[in-house]
């Protein structure tokens, strides 16, 4: 079992909800800043986007946090950097499309990554069926590899998805791309077509932008992640105290 799992099934067994914020990286020139808020304000994981040109996955917001950032000169290697020189006691999980590791190299990708701290990458756009370099390698650099279950996904795939995941197993609470929105009643059936197969910690995300929701997602689930609307304030310019306060409001609710 990779670290990473570990460490999110001991918080489960202490009976906590787990709080998942999403940081594109070099966003702005402190973007490492709300990373640290994040953690003091009792965030259990961090994702942290690297970008790229094509983010298929996602919507306006986070296509402009990562324009942004790749205009800023932003690589995967000063990421890396950068994320290597915090003091950190939370886990961190890259999130990126396929292409960013292939243009760097895998082995090099995955060494780079656990320098950093970083124990979980997600890539959306790399199939199970396509992933086995890039899993067999990972396995040496303890790296936990992070399916995405859809509610359009079958029974079948949820399942084999769902026993081939590592870490956590991110369900997807409605069909589209990132963003606010609503949360629609897809991501029960989801997490119920993960839990049928396998007892991993379960985090559902994508249209996740209040507390409120964040709390349904997580009573649903074993945790909810927080993406867009966190980005979206960074954006229109907020400090490392206001993302604290943001992310200590979600904790709140969900812990109450």
């Amino acid at each position: 079992m990779k670290s990473l799992e570990s460490k999110l099934r001991q918080v489960r067994a202490e009976g906590a909800k787990a709080l998942v914020p999403y940081f594109m990286a070099g966003v702005t020139p402190d973007w490492t800043d709300h990373v640290m808020a994040a953690a003091h304000a009792g965030a259990t994981a961090i994702e942290i986007g690297l970008p790229f040109s094509d983010p298929m996955m996602d919507g306006v917001i986070i296509q402009e946090a990562a324009l942004r950032s790749l205009n800023s000169g932003t690589t995967i290697e000063k990421v890396c950097g950068e994320l290597a020189d915090l003091d950190i006691d939370v886990p961190l999980v890259a999130m990126t499309y396929f292409n960013v590791f292939h243009h760097f190299g895998l082995e090099r990708s995955l060494g780079s990554l656990r320098e950093a701290g970083i124990s979980g990458a997600i890539v959306p756009d790399l199939s199970y069926e396509e992933s086995g370099e890039w899993r067999e390698l990972s396995n040496q650099f303890d790296v936990a590899n992070i399916f995405l279950v859809a509610p359009s996904t079958s029974t079948e795939r949820a399942a084999l998805l769902a026993r081939e995941t590592e870490g956590f197993c991110y369900a997807s609470a409605r069909m589209t791309v990132t963003g606010k929105d609503t949360l629609g009643g897809f991501s029960i059936s989801v997490v119920e077509n993960i839990r049928q197969a396998s007892d991993v910690p379960v985090f559902v995300g994508i249209g996740i932008s209040t507390p409120e929701q964040a709390a349904s997602a997580a009573k649903a689930s074993d945790g909810a992640i927080v993406g867009s609307a966190l980005v979206q304030t960074i954006l229109d310019g907020a400090s490392p105290q206001q993302t604290e306060q943001f992310i200590a409001s979600f904790r709140k609710v969900i812990d109450a």
